[in-house]
């Protein structure tokens, strides 16, 4: 029994020095590349802060922390903007494909810029944890939903994929793309933690919704018609993030049926039962908030919706 255990974990360890093998040379010496245990070191702490947040603030009253949010909220915007005109300055500039476009290992200016806004991208999912760090302190415990949780503690591990293996080719575009609609969301968050004398800026909030849709159901899309066109991209990467997207569109569309259609069918039967209408037509509920989902002014964030007293 000990020859199979130790025979398999050889024959795993010496599989993971293969893939170490034909990672991309050009990471290898930069923050967090030389090996996955400190990204994964890093989720466990972010799941135990979680764990342990919530005891710590059980009994005490939940900070406010308005500036600090909005500090944090306008970091990266700044960030999420960098990524994003990175990517889309050195792509243009290389004439990349935005159908099919093969991983380019070179030392070329442009290559590299690519290589460290994905890289970029990727340490930007470990400072996104604040943003459940925020809830707890907050006693915001409401919107750290399994879908909040996972969403933030895969995104990081499956980061460091990327950029160890593929920084470049196919994978500018989902990270150009995302980061684009994080310098929008931010944008109203750090407006909205300003308070709600503010919230008259904020008419635009319903565009947001659609923007995350359009993110999900496309990046599905693309994925596709990568195998479809038959890309020379590595296919692993694509049946990746094509399962990775397909278990967030399953967990969002089990949250929307929830909060929204099951929600609206009881409120309808309670309008007919009870002949009174709702003063708060189009909220969850009246504070805006869900039990089992992750809502924030009416639209999604990073997979998860969002409420309008979040902030």
């Amino acid at each position: 029994m000990i020859e199979v255990v130790t025979d398999t974990f050889n024959h795993l360890y010496e599989g993971y020095l293969w893939t170490l093998s034909i990672a991309d040379e050009r990471v290898a010496d930069w923050l967090l590349m030389q090996s996955p245990l400190p990204t994964l070191g890093l989720v466990v702490l972010y799941l135990f802060s979680i764990w342990s947040g919530m005891k710590i603030m059980k009994n005490r009253e939940p900070f406010q922390l308005r500036w600090a949010i909005f500090s944090y909220n306008l970091a990266l915007v700044i960030l999420n903007w960098h990524i994003c005109s990175e990517l889309f300055s050195a792509s243009w500039k290389l004439n990349y494909s935005y159908s099919c476009q093969t991983v380019n290992y070179s030392y070329d200016p442009d290559e590299m810029r690519i290589a460290k806004a994905l890289w970029w991208y990727y340490f930007s999912k470990c400072i996104e944890f604040l943003d459940t760090i925020f809830f707890v302190l907050r006693k915001k415990n409401n919107q750290v939903s399994f879908l909040h949780v996972y969403h933030h503690a895969t995104m990081f591990p499956i980061w460091w994929i990327g950029v160890k293996w593929v920084a470049g080719g196919q994978s500018f575009m989902g990270a150009m793309i995302n980061s684009f609609i994080h310098v929008v969301m931010y944008t109203y968050y750090g407006v909205a933690a300003l308070g709600p004398e503010y919230q008259k800026y904020l008419w635009w909030k319903k565009y947001l919704t659609k923007l995350q849709l359009i993110q999900f159901f496309g990046g599905m899309v693309y994925a596709v018609q990568t195998l479809y066109v038959q890309c020379t991209y590595p296919l692993w990467m694509t049946y990746t993030s094509m399962g990775y997207g397909a278990t967030i569109i399953a967990l969002f569309l089990n949250f929307y049926i929830q909060e929204y259609v099951h929600k609206k069918n009881i409120k309808y039967k309670t309008l007919h039962t009870n002949g009174k209408g709702d003063t708060n037509e189009g909220h969850i509920n009246q504070n805006g908030h869900s039990t089992n989902g992750h809502v924030k002014n009416g639209y999604i964030k990073n997979g998860h919706m969002a409420s309008k007293k979040e902030q």
